[in-house]
This record gives C-alpha cells, structure tokens and sequence, in this order.
C-alpha cells in the first residue's frame, strides 16, 4: 500500500477535496460562483500549482509574492558560474512515489536525473561504508515487522502512537544502544530536529510507505527550480507579483481584500493561502482566527536546516552517489552535483536543530573546517582541495523561519486538520498540511486541492 493511500484509508488527508472522517470540511469551503477570481498568496509551488489548475479551468487569478522571487523554498543556486555546478539550497528529492511532481516534469518536458546514495558512516572519527555496519539482526527484523503491522492498527492506537515521541518508541521496542544513535543521526535528517521532537506516529507513516530509498530517488536536470520556470511560464508572469508582502487580509465583505505592504491593495471572489505558519501568523485577519486555529498555528514549529555546499577542485570521493552520515556538527554530507560532467565537484553538508543554528553562526573559513575535518576520517585532509563555501540557514528565513514543518508529539491528530481547515472566503495549502508534507509533492498537491475545492 502507498503512504497516500494509507492516509486516505485511515481519513488523514485534510486538503482540498479530501477530508478527515470527523469533520467535512468541504462543507466549510464557499465554492467559486461563475465569473469569479481568486487571489493566492504565495509563489511557491502550492501556489503555482493552484494558478495552474485555475488557469486550466479558465479562473481568473494572481499570485501576490513577499520575496523577490517565485519558488519559495525550493531554491537551485549556481554555485560555481565557470562550471555552471549548481546544487539546491531548498527543497532537494523527488521521490519515486511522488506522482503528481513526475507528472508535471513529463508535461513540462523536464528530465528526471538519479539522485540516490550508497551511504557511509563516521562515529568517533572511525569511517564505514553502510553495509559494512555491524547491525543486529534480531533488531532489523522486529523493525521491519513493526512497519509492516502499522497499516493494521485501528485509529485509537494510531492516536496513541502520536502522543509518543519517535526516539521513546523506539527504546520502548528494545532497539539496542549502538542502533539508536545511528537512527538518532540519520531519522533527525530527514525530519530536522532531533527525534525526540517528533511524533512516533508521524514518524511511522513516512518510513512505512516510503520507496526503498526514502524518497530520495531524483532531482530535476538542471536544478529544481527549473520547474519554478516552467510553471511560471505557464501561469503567465504577468500573474505573479513579486515583492508583494500581505499585511493584511479583509473578509468581511463580498470580496476578499489583501492590503499588501507596499500600500497596494488586490481584491477577488475567493483566497487560497499557501504561505507558511509563521507568515500567516504575521498577517492582521479581517475577522481574526477563531483562538483554536490561531494557536494551532502558533504551535507548529519548522525545522531550523542549514544547506552548506562546499565547492571542491576535484571530486576526491570519487563514487557520484557518496553520502555520509556523521557525528561531528557537519551531521549528513552528500554528492549534490552528480550528474553535473565536469571536474568540480560539490559537497553539501546538510545540518539539522541546534547543529544547524550553531553552523549557521561560522564564518566562511570555519565552515569549511568542519566539513573538511568530516571527512578526514574518509579522505585525509582535503582542505587544500576546497575552494569556496555557501550556503543557507531557513531558520533564519524571513518568511518561514524554518524549512519544512516538524510535527511534535500529539500534532499531527492535534493541530494538524486545524490549520488545514478553510475560514469563510480563504481555503489553505502547503506542504505543513499534506500528506507528503515536507516534500514539493506535498506542496503541489495542496495547491491542487485547494483550487479543485473552488472550482470542483
């Protein structure tokens, strides 16, 4: 069974024209009369592909932008412009499961290029390839055996399971000592914050309906942003109005009414709201929230990830699919630029948490240090092979203040479908509601939902 549809059986899916079991939201959702327009904050990918299903429908819309760009937190950067090396410094993989994303990279006639990774190990400076690490097998299996049942537990144990942190689970399971650290460092990648912030059931309902590398199968040829392009293109650019930050947002009329921060002011028949919790948070709403959905939305807290590539003068690693996890503060290095046929070659470190925030405070010179002594364990002393650094801390972003939400224990029963649910004229999207959330996937998705909830 796919995650999706695991989700949908169990009446998990809270956007669009999928609803919980509890509560129809679409009863909540006021539908498109004919003629009518609709506004859509954010320029990210829920909010261009909710313009690209309005604009198949033939809907009026514009997307009001806070940043300079469109693409929102899916962002390729060209590192090395000699070379042309890019590499991502927002959202990374596209999974092979993720239909709705290599559906659109098909019509767009954008090529799908592998980015998967054989994987390797350095604990207290002692280095490993992956299958060289001592497991224990009694554990694997049971392991293996707990994500099987899953998809049987009936909803009372599935709440249970939420009220549970993911690293309690696992020592409540018996997972040995030498086990758990591994699953400490390598499940606080991809959630970005320690696992004793994250809910066992959410936790559960990703490894268990994830394709064999995790979802972590492909990029798009030539960066991922390339995609951004192409949606724009097809939703118009003269429909994309960048450097327009909602500071306000009137519902009690006929219309809905967004005062941006520039003094402009935009008005339509209906809003989808694809910005992330703490920018909605900052907007002043006409009337407010009612208290339960605004400290929903308050609650949910995003994960602080630092994206450091490294540019190096050759690819000493030598395997295109070299990954690393690591107990230093460079947490998870890995090939960014494969595929990219040129001598240079780019490292990422991906740090997670507290190991991100303290990161993102070095300077240029130290970053490099940390990566590079990483690796020392693996290559000796590569430093002198290391030609420049950048990077990204979302923690520090403006609009997000995070990269990707990280559900705590008892969210994702708890606040999640709150802050999915539509307020009068204003239907929501992104990837902190979807199913694949933390994905482009999810964020795709969402803004399609919430433009089919309009329009049917």
């Amino acid at each position: 069974m796919l995650r999706r549809d695991f989700l949908k059986k169990t009446g998990l899916l809270t956007t669009g024209t999928l609803f919980t079991a509890k509560q129809d939201f679409q009863n909540d959702i006021q539908p498109l009369e004919k003629n009518g327009s609709v506004l859509i904050l954010g320029a990210g990918f829920a909010g261009l592909s909710a313009a690209y299903y309005l604009q198949k429908k033939g809907v009026k819309y514009k997307i009001l932008e806070a940043r300079n760009r469109a693409g929102g937190r899916v962002f390729t950067s060209i590192v090395d412009k000699e070379t042309g090396l890019h590499t991502e410094l927002g959202a990374e993989w596209v999974g092979a499961s993720h239909q709705l994303l290599i559906n659109l990279c098909d019509e767009m006639g954008l090529k799908r290029i592998s980015h998967t990774f054989k994987g390797a190990v350095s604990l207290q400076n002692k280095y490993q390839n992956w299958q060289n690490v001592i497991k224990d097998e009694a554990w694997e299996q049971k392991f293996k055996d707990l994500m099987k049942n899953f998809e049987r537990l009936p909803q009372k144990e599935q709440h249970k399971l939420d009220k549970l942190d993911w690293w309690r689970y696992l020592v409540e399971n018996g997972i040995p000592e030498q086990e758990l650290e591994l699953r400490e460092l390598n499940d606080s990648t991809d959630f970005g914050e320690t696992i004793r912030n994250v809910s066992a059931f959410a936790a559960i309902s990703e490894y268990a309906y994830s394709s064999n590398n995790n979802e972590m199968d492909y990029k798009i040829e030539g960066g991922n942003s390339e995609l951004t392009k192409a949606l724009t293109e097809k939703v118009g650019k003269e429909n994309v109005l960048l450097g327009k930050k909602a500071i306000s947002v009137n519902q009690t009329g006929k219309e809905v009414e967004v005062i941006c921060e520039d003094g402009e002011k935009y008005t339509a028949s209906r809003l989808i709201c694809t910005l992330p919790a703490f920018a909605v948070s900052k907007i002043n709403w006409k009337p407010f929230f009612p208290p339960e959905k605004l400290e929903a939305i308050k609650q949910l807290q995003y994960a602080r990830i630092m994206k450091t590539p490294v540019l190096f003068a050759e690819r000493f690693w030598q395997e295109e699919d070299f990954s690393m996890t690591t107990d230093r503060l460079a947490h998870f290095i890995f090939h960014t630029s494969q595929n990219q046929p040129v001598s240079k070659g780019l490292l990422t470190s991906y740090t997670i948490g507290d190991k991100a925030h303290i990161f993102s405070r070095l300077n240029p010179e130290q970053k490099i240090r940390e990566v590079c002594q990483a690796l020392q364990p693996a290559f000796g002393d590569m430093e002198r092979l290391a030609e420049k650094v950048t990077g990204y801390y979302w923690g520090d972003d403006v609009f997000s203040q995070g990269a990707y939400a990280n559900y705590d224990v008892g969210q994702w029963f708890g606040i999640r479908e709150i802050i999915a649910k539509p307020f009068l004229k204003t239907v929501f999207a992104g990837e902190h509601i979807a199913e694949w959330q933390g994905f482009m996937e999810g964020a795709l998705k969402t803004g399609k939902d919430a433009a089919e909830a309009l329009v049917g």
